[in-house]
C-alpha cells in the first residue's frame, strides 16, 4: 500500500503541468494535443489553457508512468493506453507511431458528486414531467437503459436513478472501472479485471453479471453494456430480475435497441433475430435518451416506452423536451 501511495505521489509530480486542472472541480475533461496544446472543458465548452508540458519527452514520461501505475505498457508496440489515474479519472492516450504530431490524451474527470433529480430540474437538465416519469420507472421496478453519446451524461444520470432505489433493496453495481458511488445502505460493487500484460487473467462484465445473479440482487446496475453480456442481461430481465439499470452508446432510442441486439448476437448463441427481438421487447421497458444541447448542457431529451409488436417492438414517447423548453430554461438561468 505504501509503495502504491508513493507511486501515486510521483505520478502527480510528473503530471504537475495539469494538476491545477485535475484539482479544479469545474473542469470535466482535459484534452492534450501534444505538449504545448492543453484544453479544458467547463460547463460543456472547451477552451485552451496556459498549461504546457514543456517537451514531448516530458509528456511521454508522464504517460508511461500512468501506464506503469496501471500495470500496463506504453511504447511503439503498445501505442494506445486506456487506464485510470489515482483519483479515478479515466485517461486515454495515443502515442507514436499512431499519433504523428505528438501524444494525444483525453482525461475524463471522475465526478464523485451525485446530483438528485430535483437538482437536475434546477439545472435545466430535466423537466418536472420527466422527473415524474423517471421516478415512476424506478419505483415500479422497470428495466431502463440510458442511451447517449460520449460525454452526454449517461453515467451521471445512472447514478442519480440508482440513488432513488428504496433503502430496503440490495443493489449490485457492475463496472469495468469505478465511476458509480451510491449513498445507499446496501450496495455491492463488482469491478471487472483487465488482462495482464501477457493477456491472461481477464474477468469481464459478462462473468461478473453471471455471478451477480447468485448474490441475491434486488437491483442490478451495470455501468455500460458494451459486449456479449447484453444477451445475459436480456435473458435475466425476461426471467424476473426487474428494475435493472444500465447505459449504452446510441444516438436515439431505436438505435439503442438495435445496438443491444447487435451486442447480444456477439455472445455467439444461434438465436434467430426475431426471437432475440421478442426477448428485447419483453426485457427493456424504457430508453432514456440523453444528449448535449448547442450550449454544452447535458439534458434528458427523451424517454421512450418500449412495447412489443408483431415486428418485435415499437416505441412511444413518455416524455420529450422541445426547443421551447430548452430556450425557456436557458433564459431562466
Amino acid at each position: 500500500m505504501i509503495s502504491l501511495e508513493l507511486h501515486a505521489e510521483n505520478l502527480r509530480a510528473l503530471l504537475s503541468p495539469i494538476t491545477s486542472l485535475l484539482d479544479d472541480e469545474t473542469v470535466s475533461e482535459i484534452l492534450i494535443n501534444g505538449p504545448k496544446h492543453v484544453f479544458a472543458e467547463r460547463d460543456g465548452l472547451l477552451a485552451r489553457t496556459g498549461c504546457d508540458f514543456g517537451s514531448e519527452r516530458e509528456l511521454l514520461v508522464a504517460l508511461r508512468a500512468v501506464a506503469q501505475y496501471a500495470g500496463l505498457e506504453l511504447d511503439e508496440r503498445a501505442p494506445i493506453l486506456e487506464a485510470r489515474l489515482p483519483d479515478g479519472s479515466r485517461i486515454e492516450a495515443v502515442v507514436a507511431p499512431l499519433a504523428s504530431e505528438g501524444p494525444v490524451v483525453a482525461i475524463r474527470k471522475n465526478r464523485c458528486a451525485q446530483l438528485s433529480m430535483d437538482e437536475l430540474v434546477q439545472l435545466g437538465s430535466l423537466q418536472p414531467d420527466g422527473k415524474n416519469v423517471l421516478a415512476a420507472l424506478v419505483s415500479e421496478r422497470r428495466n431502463v437503459l440510458i442511451a447517449g453519446g460520449t460525454g452526454s451524461g449517461k453515467t451521471s444520470l445512472l447514478s442519480t436513478l440508482a440513488a432513488t432505489v428504496p433503502d430496503a433493496e440490495r443493489i449490485v453495481v457492475i463496472e469495468d472501472a469505478p465511476e458509480i458511488a451510491l449513498l445507499h445502505p446496501h450496495v455491492v460493487y463488482l469491478r471487472a479485471r483487465p488482462a495482464d500484460p501477457q493477456g491472461h487473467h481477464e474477468i469481464g462484465i459478462r462473468s461478473l453479471f453471471r455471478a451477480s445473479l447468485r448474490l441475491r440482487p434486488d437491483r442490478i446496475v451495470i455501468g455500460e453494456i458494451r459486449g456479449p453480456e447484453a444477451l445475459d442481461l436480456v435473458q435475466a430481465m425476461t426471467s424476473g430480475h426487474g428494475g435493472c439499470l444500465s447505459t449504452i452508446h446510441a444516438t436515439t432510442p431505436l438505435d439503442a435497441l438495435a445496438r443491444l441486439e447487435t451486442l447480444a448476437l456477439m455472445a455467439g448463441l444461434q438465436l434467430p433475430l426475431w426471437a432475440l427481438r421478442t426477448q428485447v421487447a419483453s426485457a427493456v421497458h424504457a430508453i432514456v435518451q440523453v444528449e448535449r444541447d448547442a450550449h454544452g448542457r447535458r439534458i434528458v431529451h427523451e424517454i421512450a416506452h418500449v412495447l412489443p409488436s408483431e415486428h418485435g417492438y415499437e416505441l412511444r414517447d413518455l416524455y420529450r423536451t422541445t426547443a421551447d423548453d430548452r430556450e425557456r430554461d436557458r433564459s431562466a438561468r
